[in-house]
């Protein structure tokens, strides 16, 4: 029988949310973690805003252009999909049984309102969020980051309020303000939900041997 020690290495299926406000460093935190434990697989998703600096079709989004966007919501290829700041985005549907068979879990990075929905749809999947360690820092890395104007950091500031709101619902809260110890923290949240899914079949693997050695003739 298969041994359950690898759950370090191996993913389960597991499919875990990523939402923070913009320059909570959620990005740097996610690439961190799947560089260093096995098994994650990042879901790219597709959006018609166009790439920023260093951005690279395939790897951070598909870039795509709003008629063919609406058309895959057509078609009904998206688990998640919304508009954001005038640009849309959208998580296509993921395949829970494939990502199983290969030993993957799923990681989704979406704003809280895709969240809501994908937690309706996938009640098992497991939301995290990532929190500035203050507003302060968080204007810092914004205004560091030389991305936005300054009327934009101000609206980007506003949203991260209310999003920062909407934290208590998640299932975990990771605050971010030194990257070695948020992604020792984001780790532990992964292999702790990875070993709370394999406990069923922990158990009955464990309960099959204790049959087999009590049937045994130890004298």
């Amino acid at each position: 029988m298969e041994s359950r020690t690898g759950l370090r290495e191996r993913g389960t299926g597991l499919v875990f949310i990523f939402s923070a406000p913009s320059g909570a460093g959620k990005t740097t935190l996610i690439r961190k973690v799947m560089a260093e434990l096995p098994g994650l697989r990042f879901s790219v998703s597709f959006t018609t805003r166009p790439p920023r600096a260093g951005e690279e079709e395939g790897k951070d989004y598909h870039f795509v252009s709003p008629p063919f966007f609406m058309e895959m919501v057509r078609k009904g290829e998206f688990l998640e999909w919304a508009e954001v700041l005038g640009n849309y985005y959208g998580t296509r549907l993921p395949d829970l049984d494939q990502l199983q068979l290969e030993g993957k879990d799923l990681i989704l990075d979406i704003d809280i309102q895709g969240a809501r929905r994908v937690l309706k749809q996938m009640g098992h999947a497991i939301a995290i969020f990532i929190l500035p360690p203050s507003p302060e820092a968080l204007r810092e890395r914004l205004v560091g980051r030389r991305l936005d104007s300054p009327e934009v950091i101000e609206r980007r500031l506003a949203n991260a309020k209310k999003e920062i709101e909407e934290a208590h619902r998640y299932h975990y809260v990771i605050v971010n303000e030194r990257l070695e110890e948020a992604a020792a923290a984001l780790k532990a949240v992964i292999v702790a939900e990875r070993c709370r899914k394999e406990k069923e079949s922990i158990y009955a693997m464990k309960m099959k041997e204790w049959e087999v050695y009590d049937g045994q003739n130890h004298g």
